[in-house]
């Protein structure tokens, strides 16, 4: 009796541990490639927006309203700016 006969259960499941390993290695592989590719966008270019939540698809007028309703602007500028984006301003 060499007191290592007990051991010799575990060496059927030798594959797990590799396995395991290349699934990890898979996996973080794929979200850095994520995080690279969020990285290399630009501030419009992968669905983010800009610094007041404006979509690039948004026209100038429903940005303006947005600011005169939020009342980061006044009532005579969001007049002015109106008239500049309707082309009627002189």
């Amino acid at each position: 009796m060499t007191g290592y006969e007990g051991l010799c259960w575990g060496f059927g499941w030798w594959w797990l541990i590799p396995t395991v390993m290349i699934i990890m290695m898979v996996l973080c592989f794929l979200m850095m490639r994520r995080r690279m590719g969020r990285m290399a966008c630009g501030p419009f270019s992968c669905g983010d927006f800009g610094r007041h939540g404006d979509s690039p698809s948004e026209s100038a007028r429903e940005i303006l309203d947005r600011r005169y309703a939020r009342g980061e602007i006044g009532k005579e500028e969001y007049e002015e700016k109106k008239k500049d984006i309707n082309g009627t301003g002189e």
